[in-house]
Parts: structure tokens; C-alpha cells; sequence
């Protein structure tokens, strides 16, 4: 029997900062592979857009807002996802934001911005995932979306790479305690990606310095090299794997010292 273990037909899948970015190229390739997608974002007029393209090309998509540092935004954008497909199979923590500063820069309102966004809001996210109705015993998967600044260190980066490295430990830790639910959890740790916020810095001069003295590849990734990684930890390809941050950065963090 000759079975795609990659295939997510059957499955619910919950994207969260699904408007734009990683989170939208995330939504289309788990809907590629079958998945019903639910599109969280407190930008609902673009996740309805969105949905609508996935639904053009085929596939089964509907939009929710969610602003992920509500406790109440939340709950209810998981009750009314629950009303379109019913429970969620596989969590995609995504939302996130960055505030590149020096540390003695730093302020408190800074922290609260960047942590509570990028730790706290995956953490309410993902207890509202366990908590679903129908979820008890039901086999289940979150990939929570790090950084490889979650494991190694960029200048000017504290504060966002302290939650990276936070969300990377709350990863193992719920890996180890929702086994006995049948709840895998991962941490996939995207390395440089090309996006349009960054693309015109590492077109430049400065950037293509960057590329060229520290990345052993030389050149951005992606988003289409996530989509394997992506795939591995939410489908049964990756029955087996719990509790992993897997960096997918060209080698990035094997630079050399």
C-alpha cells in the first residue's frame, strides 16, 4: 500500500497571523496537502480574501478574527471555527511580532509588546487547542513557529530572541506532558526567509555583505523551503517526532567562529 503519510485530508488545520506572510504561505500549503484551513488574523479583511483564493483553487478555507493576545478574541475565534469545521487537528502558532533594539535600549513596554505576543499568546493559543470540545484522546499536532534566534544569538535581537528560546523550552515541555493526550508538539525555527519586508535590505549592498560573510549557503531562503518541515511535523509523516526545534536556515547556524 503505497499511503502519503503527508496528506492532511481530513484534517483541521488553525493558522494564526494568517493574514499575510508566513502565516498565509503556511494556509496554502496545508490546504494543498487536503487539510480544511481556518485562518486566524485580527486582519479579517485580507483572511477573507484569502480564503476565498484557497477556496478557488480547490481547497476548504474560512476565516476567523483572532487577535491572539486577548484571552476573549480567542476563546471565541476557536468557537466559531468550531462552527465551520468542527475541532482543529493540527495548531499552527505563528502570530508573532519583532522589535530589533539593544538591550540598553530596551524598555518595559518593549518586553510586554514583543513576549507577551510572541510566548503568552502562543501559550493562550495552544491551551485553547487542548481545551476543545471533542479534543480528549483525539490524535492532535502544533507546530509552534520559532526562529533559529531561539538557538543561537543575533546582535540587537534580546528581546525577540529571549521569546524564541521561551517558546522553543514551552515546546519540550508541553511535547513531554500532552503525549499521554496524543498531542504532538514542535517547534519549526525558520533561519532567514525572503520576505517584502526584508527583501529590499538584502538586495542591498550591506545585506548582501550580510548573506555572504555569515551565511555558509550565501543566500535567503524561501518560504516554499518551509513547506517540507511544515508538512513533516503536522502530518503523519512525522507520527513519531515530538518535542523538536528544527531550524531550517541553509546551515545558518553552523557558521563558523
Amino acid at each position: 500500500m503505497n499511503k502519503n503519510r503527508f496528506d492532511l485530508t481530513g484534517r483541521v488545520a488553525l493558522i494564526t497571523g494568517a493574514s499575510s506572510g508566513l502565516g498565509e504561505h503556511f494556509a496554502r500549503v496545508l490546504a494543498e496537502a487536503g487539510a480544511k484551513v481556518v485562518v486566524a488574523a485580527r486582519r479579517v479583511d485580507r483572511l477573507r480574501h484569502l480564503a476565498e483564493r484557497i477556496k478557488s483553487a480547490g481547497g476548504d478555507a474560512a476565516a476567523v478574527a483572532m487577535d491572539v493576545t486577548d484571552r476573549d478574541s480567542v476563546k471565541t475565534a476557536f468557537e466559531e471555527a468550531g462552527r465551520f469545521f468542527g475541532t482543529i487537528d493540527v495548531l499552527i502558532n505563528n502570530a508573532g511580532v519583532a522589535r530589533s533594539m539593544l538591550f540598553a535600549k530596551t524598555r518595559e513596554e518593549d518586553w510586554e509588546y514583543v513576549v507577551d505576543t510572541n510566548l503568552k499568546a502562543a501559550w493562550r493559543v495552544a491551551r485553547a487547542f487542548v481545551d476543545q470540545p471533542g479534543m480528549a484522546g483525539r490524535p492532535g499536532s502544533i507546530v509552534n513557529i520559532s526562529s533559529i534566534l531561539g538557538i543561537g544569538v543575533g546582535y540587537g535581537e534580546s528581546l525577540y530572541a529571549t521569546s524564541k528560546a521561551g517558546l522553543i523550552q514551552l515546546t519540550r515541555h508541553m511535547a513531554l506532558e500532552l503525549m499521554r493526550n496524543n498531542i504532538r508538539v514542535n517547534a519549526l525555527c525558520p533561519g532567514y526567509i525572503e520576505t517584502e519586508i526584508n527583501s529590499g535590505y538584502f538586495k542591498s549592498e550591506r545585506g548582501q555583505a550580510y548573506l555572504k560573510n555569515n551565511i555558509p549557503s550565501k543566500k535567503l531562503g524561501t518560504a516554499e523551503d518551509l513547506s517540507g518541515a511544515l508538512l513533516l511535523l503536522a502530518s503523519d509523516a512525522g507520527a513519531f517526532i515530538t518535542g523538536v526545534a528544527l531550524p531550517v536556515d541553509g546551515g545558518h547556524l553552523l557558521h563558523s567562529l
